[in-house]
């Protein structure tokens, strides 16, 4: 009897432990009616009455193990989920019982191209665009060279000339062309409005096309004023809106520039000329100027304009001072 005792309280404890419930084929409710009845039948007569002398003690067959280890279980099982289902169990962080949605709707995320001063290009009179990777690069030359005083020939040729190595004689060829040309009449540069790709263009018309946005993007950047011409507007198109600038030369009384611009974001502008600076930061969209004294002849300025919503990197231009 001691080692039966054993393996019955063995297999209890192992269902105890486990998940794996055997599912029998006669009705578990009435199992669990009976198995609750007879376990308080058999408790109530224990405590009322004492055993009857010579009584017969009460004892299972081998064969009758299994039946009462599966009513035995069913009636745990029950009595389990009506315990989870009155006092449901918490977790740790929640203090009371709390209704979770199925689903949680997620903001969505607006992906921002590696710089955002990049979508320019659209406003560029192009035949194709040209590869993301590709402007990028050319954007970057072009803020590098954009104070050169080197002529605009030599500056396109150096803009572009690391896409062709080895092509010095070529670029400058097709840089006269692109210095004689109009923007409406780019067949001149053998570069046919058709729908191919950049890659698939011979090499001297991806010479053509890249030295044509490299000459819009330097004119793009480059605000030249004079007394004749005291004012200059640009507009450069962001990921997040429209830049526009507006620089003016003033005369009278003290001479100075005068920049104003609208900012499609917060943002902050840097205007300075030898040693000398001027700086504004705006904390909202808007409109936001700066200005600076103009105390030497023929100044080059240069105008920074940071958007750290757009990119960590500033977009440069220079402004050539004709007086």
């Amino acid at each position: 009897m001691n080692s039966d005792s054993e393996s019955l309280q063995s297999q209890c404890l192992g269902w105890l432990l486990t998940d794996d419930v055997k599912n029998n084929n006669q009705s578990v409710e009435c199992q669990e009616n009976d198995g609750v009845k007879n376990l308080h039948n058999e408790a109530t007569a224990s405590k009322s009455s004492e055993p009857k002398l010579g009584g017969t003690p009460q004892t299972f067959q081998l064969g009758e193990i299994p039946t009462v280890l599966d009513r035995f279980q069913a009636v745990l099982k029950h009595r389990l989920q009506i315990q989870a289902q009155e006092h449901p169990p918490l977790f740790p962080w929640e203090t009371q019982l709390i209704d979770y949605p199925d689903c949680v709707d997620e903001p969505s995320m607006t992906l921002v191209p590696s710089w955002g001063w990049m979508v320019q290009q659209s406003k560029l009179n192009l035949p194709r665009p040209l590869p993301e990777k590709v402007f990028q690069q050319l954007l970057e030359k072009c803020q590098s060279m954009v104070t050169s005083s080197v002529p605009l020939g030599a500056k396109l040729v150096q803009v572009v000339e690391n896409f062709f190595p080895n092509e010095s004689q070529a670029l400058n060829d097709i840089a006269g062309l692109v210095l004689r040309s109009t923007y409406r009449s780019v067949n001149t540069l053998d570069v046919p409005n058709i729908q191919s790709d950049y890659s698939d263009l011979q090499p001297r018309q991806q010479m053509a096309l890249s030295l044509l946005a490299a000459k819009q993007l330097l004119e793009n950047l480059t605000l030249p004023l004079s007394a004749a011409s005291p004012v200059v507007e640009r507009q450069w198109l962001t990921t997040v809106g429209n830049l526009n600038i507006k620089v003016e030369y003033q005369s009278v009384g003290i001479t100075k520039l005068l920049v104003e611009a609208e900012l499609p974001v917060k943002g902050t502008l840097t205007l300075r000329t030898s040693g000398t600076l001027a700086m504004a930061t705006s904390s909202t969209p808007g409109y936001l100027s700066v200005e600076l004294g103009c105390e030497q002849l023929n100044p080059t300025y240069t105008l920074e304009v940071e958007f750290p919503e757009v990119d960590e990197q500033s977009l440069l231009f220079v402004i050539n001072l004709t007086v």
